[in-house]
């Protein structure tokens, strides 16, 4: 399986206006469609969408009223929408959604599934049964779960996301060194501590009670959204229910699908969405490494006027120093007199007495302003490169 470790192409950010205009998918975007998520799926567009995130209804077989200690009722998660004859039931809706998304997800796409012990282990049997390629189970420990109020069991203080992808050979985005680089520099974990929906954040109606009883806060969606996808990708949710994907996906600079079969959902869904502004270009532009960054080689920098041939390269400290040659070599003056000739990262492995040298960190260049380094010069010509689609 490969993977786009980056996420970032050289052309960033991308754009799917075109692709999803020639496929017919223009019309759905950034849209709520009402009704069942199978019938709905049924008219997108094969192989039109780039991540999935689902919400599905967790089977939680509430038999009684949850009540506390003090006897009031608990407001549980009591609607038909969650209730299943059996779980020989629930286990064919969960094929028959999965199919479903899978037949519009892009080769490349992924998919991330969120439940609790309840569902979560038979909808990864299924997802494995019809050729989806776990990733990662991603645990989301909430800071302020919901207590188990009769003392039987463990508090249930987390949930479990599956993060995988449409096939085991599928090239797939994931964009890994700007997680790494937003984790203080180390690697993004599969462990997510983050708080449960509420205060402004949670949807409320007119009476003050939750338009929606499982609705997932936005820095969790924020999480899946921008490990798994590019500015531009179209984003599915197959049960929209609050709109928390939509609106997160519209802050990041995606586009979105939603589909909820409850009226009601969807309208607070689409008020909710209405008022999100997206977040400036700038902050969205793909992190750009600098393996995946455009080549520029040491003699585009003469040609380009950056470096003048015959100026001076010297080491940080400015006792190494080498001349610079027309052809884009450098020269150093030997031990026996006789200049040795070569690449900047020669040349600088030579002067160190070293086998190996990044010559461009080694070598700097004096100027008005003082000494520079030549990858600051790179730099230059890597974002003009950039900025005309090189």
């Amino acid at each position: 399986m490969d993977v786009v470790r980056i996420g970032a192409p050289r052309r960033a950010p991308r754009s799917s206006e075109s692709e999803s205009t020639s496929t017919g998918l223009e019309s759905y975007l950034d849209r709520i469609l009402i009704g069942d998520c199978v019938a709905e799926l049924a008219k997108l567009p094969a192989a039109s969408v780039d991540l999935v995130f689902a919400d599905p209804p967790y089977n939680l077989q509430l038999k009684n009223d949850l009540k506390r200690p003090d006897d009031s009722k608990v407001d549980a998660v009591d609607d038909d929408w969650d209730k299943f004859s059996s779980f020989s039931a629930y286990d064919d809706f969960t094929r028959a959604w999965l199919l479903a998304c899978r037949r519009v997800m892009k080769p490349a796409a992924t998919l991330w599934v969120i439940g609790s012990y309840h569902n979560i282990f038979r909808v990864g049997a299924t997802l494995q049964d019809l050729g989806f390629w776990i990733l990662n189970d991603v645990i989301w420990r909430k800071t302020n779960p919901m207590p188990n109020f009769r003392g039987r069991r463990f508090t249930n203080a987390h949930e479990t996301l599956i993060w995988a992808a449409r096939e085991e050979t599928g090239r797939y985005t994931f964009n890994y060194e700007a997680l790494k680089a937003g984790n203080e520099d180390v690697q993004a974990r599969s462990d997510w501590t983050l708080a449960l929906c509420t205060g402004e954040e949670r949807l409320k109606d007119g009476n003050g009670k939750k338009v929606h009883p499982t609705q997932k806060p936005e820095a969790l969606l924020a999480r899946a959204i921008l490990a798994a996808s590019k500015p531009g990708d179209v984003v599915l949710d197959p049960f929209h229910g609050a709109g928390t994907t939509g609106a997160v996906a519209k802050r990041l600079g995606r586009r979105f699908i939603g589909i909820e079969r409850d009226a009601a959902y969807a309208a607070a869904a689409e008020a909710r969405i209405a008022g999100i502004t997206p977040f400036a270009e700038a902050t969205l532009a793909p992190f750009m490494t600098a393996r995946e960054a455009p080549r520029v080689a040491f003699a585009a920098l003469i040609e380009r006027g950056l470096i003048k041939t015959g100026a001076t390269l010297t080491d940080a400290k400015g006792r190494v120093r080498a001349l610079v040659r027309a052809d884009g070599m450098i020269a150093l003056k030997g031990k026996n007199g006789a200049p040795l000739v070569g690449s900047i990262h020669k040349i600088g492995a030579a002067a160190q007495g070293l086998e190996a040298c990044n010559g461009w960190a080694y070598w700097h260049i004096e100027d008005k302003k003082g000494r520079k380094s030549i990858d600051d010069l790179r730099a230059i010509m890597r974002g003009e490169m950039t900025a005309a689609g090189v």
